[in-house]
């Protein structure tokens, strides 16, 4: 994460706190404008050609903002990457943001990948049980990979906790050459 996304992110999370919004509420209305942006093509050529005034830049975000209906402190957040020349790292920002009031908020960031997908049930009761494994409160994104064969692989934070097959047939593996 570069130091000015992270600047970014700073101070959108102060205002989130300091106005007593809903976290997740802003980071969804940013997270619409950063679904338009991917899908139009000319939206990001306007706004990332420097020699467009900026003035009409902002209009133009007003005008999309009058269908996605963001809140003014996520809309002022994208004018202010527009007028500053950040809109081109607008994902990195967000991915920042959310890192930020993850931390603030006192909850831990978990990778899991399983061989399989799970089913929201079984998400929830993962998530759970690592909450109550780590005691704190848990984000958890779900990733596949069948190379796994069965088990889980977690991530929270540096430290990696290898409950796979493929994790136990290595370390048996180890084991029989150290022998």
């Amino acid at each position: 994460m570069s130091a000015f996304a992270a600047r970014y992110a700073r101070a959108l999370a102060d205002v989130v706190l300091e106005a007593h919004l809903n976290a997740s509420v802003i980071q969804n209305q940013l997270n619409d404008f950063a679904a338009a942006w991917h899908t139009s093509a000319g939206l990001r050529e306007v706004f990332l050609d420097p020699t467009f005034p900026v003035e009409q830049k902002v209009a133009i975000l007003d005008k999309l903002n009058s269908r996605l209906g963001m809140s003014q402190q996520a809309r002022n957040f994208v004018a202010v990457l527009i007028n500053h020349s950040r809109i081109h790292a607008l994902d990195e920002v967000l991915a920042a943001f959310r890192h930020e009031m993850n931390v603030r908020l006192g909850i831990s960031e978990v990778s899991v990948t399983t061989a399989h997908s799970l089913d929201e049930q079984g998400r929830q009761d993962l998530e759970a049980r690592i909450a109550e494994m780590t005691k704190t409160r848990v984000s958890a994104t779900f990733h596949e990979d069948s190379s796994l064969l069965g088990g889980v692989i977690l991530q929270v934070g540096s430290t990696v906790y290898d409950g796979s097959v493929r994790g136990r047939l290595n370390r048996l593996k180890e084991e029989l050459a150290a022998s």
